[in-house]
């Protein structure tokens, strides 16, 4: 083989080479995704699979809000009793008690009562506030249970109690319908008793509860009359939910 037509071999295998670099380049052409990006489109695909498979916050919301079938809800929050007291002048009168019942009347809770009553009082005059007595069971409390729910009488004016919604045990208690109620021994055997019924749940709610009267007379006291002044000692009770 002579020089020239050695030559002319390489030239040939160098042109051959040259045309497929040509054709690879123009297989890259625009609109053809490159290796660099592949990665990318590969990402976006997972992120699309991971929010396919996450709850948004408002699905969260919901599974919460949806109840466990045959369990009741516990509810966070406060009830909070009002009412107007008028202290009176004279004995055996501003006694009262502030109290938590379910709809079957069993006590939740005491939230208030009388020192003079529970603290022995009504053993020496048991027509002081004689429901709650009976309904709290103070004959066996301990007295550091009595001194928890006890204080001296208040002044005149707006009081108000509050139920942080547990039991006497301290247990949080569930959603539902309570009653609330105060009894105010008003003048010797008269007396008061304000009842209402709140419910306990998601949303705030006010009501005002009914005054129901027992008037009887006690020796020579006389029983209290529809206008006596002793009937303001305890007035406008409400309750409510927040």
């Amino acid at each position: 083989m002579t020089v020239i037509q050695m030559h002319k071999g390489k030239l040939y295998a160098l042109a051959v080479v040259l045309l497929l670099l040509a054709a690879l380049c123009a297989c890259a052409g625009p609109g053809k995704p490159d290796a660099l990006s592949a990665p990318t489109h590969k990402a976006a695909n997972t992120e699309a699979a991971a929010d396919n498979i996450a709850p948004t916050a408002d699905d969260t919301i919901a599974v919460a809000d949806n109840d466990v079938p045959g369990a009741a809800a516990i509810i966070a929050g406060e009830v909070i009793i009002t009412f107007d007291y008028k202290k009176q002048s004279g004995t055996a009168s501003n006694q009262f008690a502030v109290w938590i019942e379910d709809m079957d009347g069993r006590l939740i809770k005491t939230l208030y009562a009388t020192r003079f009553t529970a603290n022995g009082g009504y053993k020496n005059r048991p027509d002081s506030i004689p429901l709650w007595v009976e309904k709290s069971g103070l004959a066996a409390l301990t007295k550091s249970e009595t001194d928890a729910i006890t204080s001296a009488t208040p002044k005149a004016g707006t009081l108000s109690y509050s139920w942080d919604l547990t039991d006497t045990n301290g247990n949080m208690t569930a959603s539902g319908a309570y009653r609330f109620l105060v009894e105010g021994s008003l003048r010797w055997k008269n007396r008061v008793l304000y009842s209402g019924m709140i419910e306990i749940g998601k949303h705030p709610v006010t009501v005002q509860a009914e005054a129901e009267y027992f008037y009887e007379a006690a020796g020579k006291q006389p029983a209290l009359a529809e206008d006596a002044p002793e009937n303001s000692m305890i007035s406008a009770v409400s309750a409510s939910f927040q």
